[in-house]
């Protein structure tokens, strides 16, 4: 489509085909590049990993980005706002997967599932080879974030009899009253919880949220759960509690790095589970981050107001 605009999609996440069908009847040509992205006719992304404003100087006639995640830490926000660059999240297409999954892992730690499946693998047959197994209604769950998931995960957690604390910086105390969660500050919350499990943005000034000095404060013998993003826990520092029994066990869907790499290879600990960053995942959530994003992508150039909207951008040409 020679003089068309163009939009960059990055698979695997944006499969072209899925992106085409849904800008159908618009004026704008979807394809795949390489990067590191050039062209005075590309005005739209749909990315998964990092956009920098060497990307951005690179498209000079760029007008949205839109990430499907939850998450946009990946995107530097900043120079998108000087520039005018629109840049939009999916905030809700994987609340109740991510809820799910981290109740899942939850009752996984508690219960020693994995544990005593891989000592049955080992050649062990001993129904005490996960070590003291809670009772999970006399375990206390604190949530850290309580946003669209965290409050799934509180309702999944009260229905099963756990009782739920929550903190979060920028929501009111009677509002996590109101859902039947008691409201405390973030110290409190470790040091009074037998599980704590993450439902947090990533910022510059909560990365490594979870260190020693943390991991200290909680009761011996706790748990720690992350499906939110890889840096909020020092991964070092989780380590070493679960090898000195600080924690009875961890669970964690995002690392710092992701893929894992030589240098950043998967942390191993006989407690600890890892999962391949897939907490959102199931097809419908699938589905719906393409969809969201994708029309997110197509509002703002057809001059209208897109969904999720993280960074507003400039409104006509």
């Amino acid at each position: 489509m020679a003089g068309a605009r163009r939009v960059i999609v990055e698979p695997p996440v944006f499969p072209v085909d899925g992106v085409c069908e849904l800008f159908a009847g618009s004026d704008v040509a979807v394809e795949t590049r390489p990067r590191p992205w050039t062209g005075d006719d590309v005005v739209g992304l749909l990315v998964w990993q990092a956009v920098t404003e060497e990307d951005m100087a690179r498209l000079p006639a760029l007008r949205v980005i839109a990430t499907g995640s939850t998450g946009f830490d990946h995107i530097d926000t900043k120079a998108a706002e000087r520039r005018r660059i629109w840049v939009c999240n999916v905030p809700e297409y994987c609340v109740e997967e991510v809820a799910d999954s981290t109740i899942a892992l939850l009752l996984a730690l508690l219960r020693g599932v994995v544990v005593l499946d891989r000592s049955v693998r080992a050649g062990v047959w001993d129904d005490h080879a996960g070590g003291p197994l809670p009772r999970i209604s006399d375990t206390r769950l604190g949530i850290a974030g309580f946003g669209r998931i965290g409050r799934a995960v509180a309702r999944r957690a009260r229905g099963l009899g756990i009782e739920t604390w929550a903190s979060d910086p920028v929501v009111a105390a009677g509002e996590i009253a109101v859902a039947g969660v008691t409201p405390v500050s973030f110290q409190d919350l470790l040091r009074g919880c037998g599980a704590v499990t993450l439902h947090l943005p990533l910022t510059r000034d909560n990365e490594h949220l979870i260190g020693a000095r943390e991991l200290a404060l909680m009761p011996r013998g706790s748990y720690l759960i992350n499906a939110a993003r890889g840096p909020l826990v020092d991964l070092d520092a989780l380590l070493a509690a679960l090898e000195r029994g600080q924690l009875a066990g961890a669970a964690i869907d995002v690392l710092p790095v992701e893929p894992p790499t030589r240098d950043h290879p998967v942390p191993s600990h006989p407690r600890l589970i890892v999962t391949p960053h897939a907490a959102w995942y199931s097809p419908a959530a699938e589905q719906e981050v393409i969809r969201q994003a994708t029309l997110s992508v197509r509002a703002v150039l057809e001059g209208r107001e897109p969904e999720g909207v993280v960074v507003r951008g400039k409104v006509g040409y």
